[in-house]
């Protein structure tokens, strides 16, 4: 065989290996995952599975997920069992111990006082927190608790069913699936090309000495597409969000080639008290005329506010 025949060849060979779902891609999955040693739920993404074993009050959705194959948003051994079929692919594959939730180790299990565990808490099964570390209680004697701070899987290898629903290729879809990994939160998403200003740095004639001349800027108008993401209330206070949406919003602009994220905050107005105290103190202000009271009072007095306190303050001024 000629030497163009095997490159041919060996070119061939591989655009088949990178055939079908690969390193990147988004797809939509249905699973359910157990552990293997007591059958006990660790995850679905099945209503009526969750039904069946009690955990569907919980505050999280179950519904198939989009995920980014490669992100880390499922184990390894789950992605290798898919990559590289398609839509409508289904199979069962077992993540051992060691990739799953850790080795069972006997060194988290610690002697620990008693005091040190909230009362709630201080009994055998009780889950506590200490030093940062999650744990449950083993048994309790005089002053002094054992606790487990192996993860309560640990040591136990978990079997995946799982179904590849479809790929997805909308990056609303993307990004919504990649956040929902993170946050149980409704996103409002748009994706726009906007013109932004920047400052770009003029080259430098060749004739000009470069060590002596100061770098010039100009202004140039760029296209950058946006995505913009509206921050739901629920968001505000997460520590998650706020100790990670960097990391996580810089890891979404990479996956769905966008050149920017803004995150907007929206804050509606209380449309009551304040918002119509609001209205009566800016007629009264600049104007240059007395402030009817009675009417004032009348409407703080549907306001249920304080009205003696209010016109202390308008007497005064």
């Amino acid at each position: 065989m000629s030497d163009e025949a095997s490159e041919q060849s060996a070119s061939d060979a591989d655009e088949e290996a990178a055939s079908g779902i690969q390193e990147g891609d988004f797809v939509r999955l249905a699973y359910t995952a157990r552990s293997v040693e007591n059958d006990q739920l660790v995850d679905t993404t099945d209503e009526e599975v969750a039904e069946e074993e009690g955990v569907d009050d919980q505050q999280q959705s179950f519904e198939p997920r989009v995920i980014a194959v490669g992100a880390g948003h499922l184990f390894d051994t789950v992605e290798e069992d898919f990559t590289g079929g398609e839509a409508g692919d289904s199979g069962t594959v077992t993540v051992p111990a060691d990739e799953a939730f850790g080795e069972y180790d006997e060194d988290e299990v610690r002697t620990v006082s008693a005091d040190r565990i909230p009362e709630d808490d201080r009994y055998p099964g009780g889950h506590v927190d200490i030093d940062g570390e999650h744990g449950h209680v083993e048994t309790i004697i005089g002053g002094r608790a054992r606790v487990d701070f192996n993860h309560p899987l640990a040591g136990q290898d978990v079997e995946y069913d799982y179904e590849v629903l479809d790929t997805v290729d909308d990056r609303l879809e993307q990004a919504d699936g990649m956040l929902g990994m993170y946050f149980d939160a409704d996103f409002d998403m748009r994706i726009e090309t906007d013109e932004v200003e920047e400052e770009q740095m003029v080259e430098p004639d060749e004739d000009e000495d470069d060590e002596e001349s100061e770098p010039e800027f100009e202004t140039e108008i760029v296209e950058k597409e946006t995505l913009y993401i509206e921050q739901s209330p629920q968001l505000q206070f997460d520590q998650q969000w706020m100790m990670g949406k960097q990391q996580i919003l810089g890891d979404l602009i990479d996956r769905l080639d966008l050149d920017r994220v803004v995150v907007e905050e929206v804050i509606d107005g209380t449309g009551g008290m304040m918002g119509g105290m609001g209205g009566m103190m800016g007629g009264m202000g600049g104007g240059g005329g007395e402030a009817d009271l009675d009417a004032i009072e009348e409407e703080l007095e549907d306001a249920d506010v304080d009205v003696d306190d209010i016109t202390d303050e308008l007497d005064e001024e």
